[in-house]
């Protein structure tokens, strides 16, 4: 809540002061007399001056963020058309005709191709996907503050939610199987974002824990009994 409080002789005086920082007319905000002004004995001994405190009421507020939210609204379409001259230069290169569809979620930037040779694009276990997102990650964020960072998921024929699917099926058949033997296993090298699903799927297993080794692209999970 933005509010400011003000001293001033009189307690118009010292609305005014506060309407003046605020930038705001009085119909907008909540005035509150916090000490009413005293002219004291003899108007010199004792003298107190009128305190108000101003507030920008909570519906004012949110009409103040408009330019805000238009802005927001002008840097979410440049990034997307950044996003599809990239992808649409890189697919011609790559003699592939794919539509581009790209989509605003609360996470991120969703880009979804669709395509006769989309096989191409997955690559080998996915890893030409994945290529291709972190060149388009470094494309839109290029020359952004952390704080400003983009999210970037790119995908095709529903390639990371199968993926997605195959991996957790995976982690609890191999997590069985240390219950079983009592033996660590190791699995193949895989991206950050597949060693978080073997993390996360396995995060509250009652018997197995889960860590990783290894330095990029090389590095993998470790599931082991507790």
């Amino acid at each position: 809540m933005k509010w400011v409080e003000k001293t001033a002789k009189t307690i118009d005086e010292a609305v005014e002061m506060a309407l003046q920082e605020l930038n705001i007319t009085k119909d907008n905000v909540d005035i509150e007399v916090l000490e009413q002004p005293n002219k004291g004995l003899f108007g010199l001994i004792g003298t107190r001056l009128a305190k108000v405190r101003v507030t920008i009421r909570e519906e004012q507020k949110e009409e103040l963020p408009i330019v805000e939210k238009i802005s927001n609204e002008e840097d979410k379409k440049k990034e997307k058309d950044i996003a599809y001259k990239f992808l649409r230069e890189v697919l011609n290169c790559m003699d592939i005709k794919a539509e581009i569809k790209i989509k605003y979620k609360e996470t991120g930037l969703y880009i979804n191709l669709i395509g006769p040779k989309m096989g191409m694009i997955i690559g080998r276990r996915g890893q030409t996907l994945d290529s291709l997102q972190y060149l388009v990650s470094l494309v839109v964020n290029k020359n952004k503050g952390k704080d400003e960072y983009v999210r970037i998921v790119l995908d095709t024929e529903n390639y990371r939610k199968k993926r997605e699917e195959t991996l957790v099926r995976l982690a609890n058949r191999l997590a069985e199987r240390v219950v079983k033997t009592r033996k660590k296993v190791e699995l193949e090298p895989m991206n950050p974002y597949e060693r978080r699903i073997i993390h996360s799927t396995l995060q509250n297993h009652p018997s197995v824990f889960t860590y990783s080794e290894g330095e990029e692209p090389n590095r993998k999970v470790i599931i082991a009994c507790k």
